[in-house]
């Protein structure tokens, strides 16, 4: 049994308490009727990775308090699987954080509650109560904005402070680590399910191999708020694992009354693009420009940024003078047209080993583009809310810092001059900007002002008197 902390410590800064929820409306004990665990003695169970625990810090008609405490043991869990030198197994954070350990604990703990079950006080179960959540060590692998992002549409008051790596050590920055306060009037069911779904969203790890079974899981905790949440796709692409193909799949299910596959509405938009700019052959204009400004840079390994289908890589291929190539989407449909296009499955051992392609984001900051000599944001800045710019900004050329980027985007003057282009509309429905020369010179100038590249920019395409060229390239570099 766990040596427990006494009624009057705060259960939010113990660190082996991984969970806490209170109840504020009289009569506060009640919490212990909505979770089946009575709050005048400890409550334990057995789990497949250690032990849960449930006790109850504060007990009073005004304020109750349930505490979830974990013994996780990875040295059990790494016992009969080869792991090499690594010292990983035994040696993490996992004992001491919320993770997918705690979402399997609540499962099974507050399985009852999380069903809005109760036999002892079933006129609760369904009503709007004050509920208050302590997370003291909650991992965010992208910090404190996304957990705003995926708590406050849930209606959730959000209060967040950042752990620093090393106290003594103010220099070295933030750990990935929040105490993360939520506060909100909602069913305990609900909020059972958003902390089962969101935890390992925002850890971004399992601690067990993701299959068809957990698209299920999903769309059962998620029913009722998942389909009108704003980060959806993101949630679901993280909770499975980033496997496109069960992505997919719950994407489906989750809007199949509501709207078209997000993939076929995105392909249509792509066909749009392309058909108004087709006649001036934009896209060939634009993949001759970039292997250009690369070759004159003398780059050996190259990112492809938001690569799409994979048009930019075909050429690079072919092009022994590129050793590495890696192209990273959000898609997992466009890498695998990308991986079709490129003919991955055919290719030899020494072709493979050039050629990766990754899923990934472009706002948050990304150990695997570290090291290369150039990277390409081809037709990618666009397709983001100018407010998560900056992210971009830093992603790329503070962290990557790659000797070269390469950067094109659509110039709105020449808009004009496409006649199948109603006025005032974006050659792309997914576009959330398209800027003036002006406006792309700005930017770019700032942004290498700001992180120590000159630049230099290019036209692309057919280039009018009046309103410029098509496209517009700013070539960085250091």
């Amino acid at each position: 049994m766990p040596r427990l902390p006494p009624r009057t410590a705060a259960p939010c800064h113990n660190p082996r308490v991984l969970l806490t929820i209170t109840l504020t409306k009289p009569p506060a004990t009640d919490l212990g009727y909505l979770l089946h665990k009575s709050p005048d003695r400890v409550h334990s169970r057995e789990l497949a990775f250690g032990q849960a625990h449930v006790f109850y810090p504060e007990a009073t008609a005004e304020r109750c308090t349930a505490a979830l405490l974990l013994d996780i043991d990875p040295v059990g869990l790494a016992r009969g699987r080869h792991q090499g030198s690594s010292l990983e197994p035994y040696v993490n954070d996992r004992p001491y954080v919320a993770s997918s350990f705690m979402s399997v604990a609540i499962g099974q703990v507050f399985g009852s509650a999380m069903g809005g079950r109760s036999t002892g006080r079933p006129e609760l179960v369904d009503e709007l109560l004050p509920f208050e959540v302590c997370l003291p060590a909650l991992p965010s692998r992208g910090g404190e904005n996304l957990i705003r992002r995926l708590f406050e549409p849930l209606g959730y008051a959000v209060t967040t402070e950042a752990h620093p790596l090393a106290e003594s050590f103010a220099d070295w920055g933030n750990s990935p680590y929040y105490s993360v306060t939520l506060t909100a009037n909602v069913k305990l069911s609900d909020l059972l399910s958003h902390l089962y779904v969101l935890i390992p969203v925002l850890d971004e790890k399992k601690h067990y191999w993701v299959t068809e079974d957990e698209i299920a899981k999903l769309l059962r905790h998620g029913e009722g708020w998942l389909p009108a949440h704003p980060d959806r796709e993101f949630i679901a692409n993280r909770y499975l694992a980033r496997q496109g193909s069960l992505t997919r799949e719950a994407l489906r299910q989750l809007t199949a009354d509501e709207e078209p596959d997000p993939d076929e509405v995105e392909a249509e938009r792509d066909a749009e693009e392309a058909a108004v700019e087709k006649p001036m052959r934009l896209s060939d204009e634009r993949v001759g420009a970039v292997m250009a400004a690369l070759r004159a840079s003398g780059a050996a390994r190259v990112l492809d940024l938001g690569c799409g289908e994979g048009r930019l890589i075909s050429e690079m291929v072919t092009d022994r003078t590129f050793t590495e190539i890696v192209g990273m989407d959000v898609s997992a449909r466009s890498l695998e047209i990308a991986a079709r296009r490129l003919h991955a499955d055919r290719m030899n051992e020494r072709q493979r080993a050039r050629l990766k392609l990754i899923q990934g984001s472009l706002t948050y900051r990304d150990a695997r583009l570290a090291g290369y000599d150039a990277a390409v944001l081809m037709e990618v800045i666009e397709h983001l809310e100018p407010g998560r710019l900056p992210a971009l900004e830093r992603v790329v050329f503070e962290f990557a810092k790659p000797a070269t980027v390469v950067v094109t985007t659509p110039n709105a003057e020449f808009n004009v001059r496409f006649e199948s282009l109603p006025e005032g509309r974006f050659r792309h429905r997914d576009h959330r900007f398209e800027w003036t020369r002006d406006e792309f010179a700005a930017w770019s100038d700032g942004v290498a002002a700001k992180f120590g590249y000159e630049v230099r920019r290019l036209p692309i395409g057919p280039l009018d008197p009046v309103v410029g060229s098509a496209t517009q390239m700013a070539v960085f570099e250091r």
